[in-house]
């Protein structure tokens, strides 16, 4: 049996306001905690046992998902009493694993969206005779992540910091956050201190001569640390293009939760989610956008690519375009909010406020 840790820790301070009162992984994409997705992949590619790596907020985790045999797995949780870094919360629960030394253990980043066939990685893994098997996928421009050069057989030769010259770009494959470990591997990570996997346990390795191979896989793959990207990445799940069995509907141009109220000549599309007790006004317009549990969208309004946070109120015919509307907050009637910005928790704009906001 091969299990699964799952590193879920992160504060996710890129999302706020998305994490001020939600862990990261337990924001809704596509109707549900993202971290319900991850789960379900995992056990559809036969992953039973999984121990989930807390830090921030780890009291919701258990209250949601329990033992996890509703969803056919054994989810185990294991909190971090002070941050330990990917490193360090990898060893924070090898106790928990039932894996022997040679045995392979999956690891996920709890802020991936992917199509990763992770059957295939754990194959690569064993037929190479690996010791950390590593998800690589190419991207366009590479400078903002950590390259992973690979030889013609697949076996990492380097790990290369952000590139910031043409001449430093030596691959476009970068880490993608996914690795299979053999449990001898997790047991040599310093125990009881902060330790990165990217920084000191992967180069680590590879100076001591042990086996590290990459497996591009480059189906569908998104880090979803910005607001922007986890609205693109639920709006995405919706219409298909990332694969997962828990999405709660049949994929298509909008997914509207039960209990959820929309009026009949509203418009939804791009993939766009209402969530439970919402309602949504007359010749309303949304594109590509999530509407939490509980929140309203008075009549007019024009909503595209962006995030209504759970119980928020927007107003008669207010745009919002590339927009965070926090919990709880109030942007009045006739507002235009634009390129990113963000509303806090509980914030209240009055009605005509704001015509137009840049990024910030």
């Amino acid at each position: 049996m091969t299990e699964a840790i799952l590193l879920v820790g992160g504060k996710g301070t890129r999302l706020r306001p998305l994490t001020v009162h939600t862990p990261k992984p337990m924001v809704p994409a596509a109707g549900v905690p993202f971290l319900t997705h991850q789960l379900a992949r995992a056990r559809a590619a036969g992953v039973e046992h999984i121990v989930l790596a807390t830090s921030y907020l780890a009291e919701v985790f258990e209250p949601y998902f329990g033992d996890g045999s509703a969803l056919g797995l054994h989810l185990e949780y294991v909190t971090e009493d002070e941050p330990l870094g990917t490193g360090g919360a990898i060893r924070n629960v090898a106790s928990r694993l039932y894996s022997g030394p040679d045995e392979p253990v999956l690891i996920f980043n709890g802020d991936i969206l992917t199509g990763l066939d992770i059957r295939a990685l754990v194959d690569t893994h064993e037929t190479s005779g690996a010791d950390v098997s590593l998800h690589l996928t190419r991207v366009e421009d590479p400078r903002a992540f950590g390259l992973v050069p690979t030889d013609e057989s697949g076996r990492v030769t380097a790990f290369l910091e952000k590139p910031q010259t043409p001449e430093e770009i030596v691959t476009d494959q970068i880490n993608a956050g996914a690795y299979v470990f053999n449990r001898s591997v997790i047991d040599s990570i310093p125990e009881g201190r902060p330790v990165s996997v990217e920084r000191e346990t992967f180069p680590g390795l590879l100076t001591s001569g042990a086996h590290l191979q990459g497996m591009v896989d480059s189906t569908y793959w998104l880090d979803l640390g910005t607001p922007q990207a986890f609205v693109r990445g639920s709006a995405d799940l919706v219409l298909g293009r990332a694969p997962s069995p828990a999405v709660p509907g049949r994929c298509g141009d909008r997914l509207v939760l039960e209990g959820a109220d929309v009026a009949g000549d509203a418009k939804l599309t791009g993939g766009t989610v209402v969530g439970a007790g919402a309602r949504i006004g007359a010749g309303a317009r949304l594109a590509g956008s999530t509407v939490l549990e509980g929140a309203m969208i008075a009549d007019g309004a024009q909503i595209q690519d962006s995030l209504i946070g759970a119980g928020a109120r927007i107003g008669a015919r207010t745009v919002l375009e590339g927009a965070v509307i926090g919990d709880g907050a109030v942007v009045g009637a006739d507002n235009e909010l634009r390129d990113g910005i963000r509303i806090w928790c509980g914030a209240q704009i009055p009605e005509g406020a704001v015509r137009f906001s840049s990024d910030q």
